[in-house]
């Protein structure tokens, strides 16, 4: 729910959460890099890195040259060059950890093969570039009627205009592969300017509406996350969640990227585990693996003539019987290996928030009724007196 992709007012400010830029979720400017460099000189003679950082609509950012040695800081509203004409955006990061980013970026620090910062930007860029931003919530509604009429299994979820008007980018997605020749057709004829089409995925289109998620907090990819990592269904299977879609899919119809931070944690812990299709072999029959607990490290077998009644037992207890079934050797039952599990009596929730009981609306209070009671009671001799 970053301020990056909501519209803007007629005087620059954010429509969105009316915060004008300083929410508390740092959404209005993602991935904010401090420049902890910005009050240390440069060592000996060595030149300040010429690159620059801009973020552009959407945390879209670049890398740009400061060919003309503009004295820039962070906030400054520069016009870059683009093909054709020129963009308005807003420095992020200047100095040597421009070149931090790139390297981070796996981007290439020639600074020569960067396009260049025209100027900043005056008034009068600021006033097409705030008309230019206040039209496209109107033209991405024309632009959605006029796909619809053509019957194309797309999803327009934003337009872009470029700082000088001269260009607009129209952000879609699809499931299929959409022939939309005519459209861009359409498009030019009815906007009167350059039209480029970019497709995006559902988690990027998620990124840049933004929203809040299952867990009450506004969504990774629209406040910090960066890189968008496949999610398998393997992952909810190593945490032994139910594979249900409605519970695993995030807002953007995938699989939530929350799924892959715990995996490592599970991944180690399930590495003292056996495999669950092992059988142990005993006196009485070979039991099999019905269920584990990863964070108790305990496992539950059962008889493959008694599938009803499962026994507890420990890892190192499983891995124990192994170890003799390796050896060709038999034991005479699991239930000798069966301990006792202690749980302790400390609570595992603490109320420090000092919030009310959940059953505090089960049982009337009684206090209340006594009084209506005497109240009644006071009434009905009051009347009978009178009628007496």
């Amino acid at each position: 729910m970053g301020c990056t992709s909501c519209a803007t007012g007629a005087n620059g400010q954010p429509k969105g959460c009316r915060n004008n830029g300083t929410c508390g979720s740092d959404g209005c400017n993602k991935l904010t890099v401090f420049d902890w460099l910005s009050n240390m000189s440069l060592p000996g003679d060595q030149k300040p890195f010429n690159g620059v950082e801009v973020r552009f609509k959407n945390g879209r950012k670049h890398f740009y040259q400061n060919s003309e040695n503009l004295s820039l800081s962070i906030g400054d509203v520069v016009a870059t060059e683009a093909s054709p004409g020129h963009d308005i955006g807003i420095v992020t990061l200047t100095g040597e950890l421009v070149r931090v980013q790139m390297k981070k970026k796996s981007e290439s620090t020639d600074v020569e093969a960067l396009p260049k910062i025209y100027r900043k930007a005056t008034q009068k860029d600021i006033d097409i570039w705030q008309k230019c931003r206040e039209k496209e919530l109107s033209v991405q509604k024309q632009s959605r009627e006029i796909a619809m009429a053509l019957g194309l299994k797309m999803k327009i979820s934003d337009v872009e205009y470029q700082g000088d008007g001269s260009k607009a980018i129209f952000y879609y997605t699809a499931e299929e592969r959409v022939d939309f020749r005519q459209l861009i057709k359409d498009f030019a004829r009815t906007f009167s300017t350059r039209i480029e089409m970019k497709q995006v995925g559902f988690r990027q289109e998620a990124a840049r509406l933004g929203g809040v998620g299952s867990c009450g907090r506004e969504l990774c990819c629209s406040t910090w996350l960066t890189d968008f990592r496949s999610v398998n269904t393997s992952a909810a299977r190593y945490q032994q969640l139910s594979l249900n879609p409605l519970k695993l899919a995030g807002q953007c119809g995938k699989l939530k990227c929350c799924l892959n931070y715990e995996l490592d944690t599970y991944m180690e812990a399930l590495e003292e585990f056996p495999k669950t299709d092992i059988k142990l072999k005993t006196e009485k029959g070979t039991a099999s693996c019905q269920k584990i607990d990863i964070f108790k490290r305990l496992m539950w077998f059962a008889y493959d003539k008694d599938g009803m009644n499962w026994h507890q037992l420990y890892v190192d207890k499983v891995n124990e019987i192994i170890a003799i079934n390796k050896k060709g050797k038999t034991v005479a039952s699991i239930e000798e290996y069966i301990e006792d599990v202690i749980e302790s009596d400390s609570k595992l929730f603490n109320n420090v928030v000092g919030q009310d009981s959940l059953t505090r609306f089960d049982q009337p209070k009684r206090r209340r009724n006594k009084r209506r009671s005497k109240n009644r009671n006071r009434s009905r001799s009051r009347n009978t007196k009178k009628n007496g």
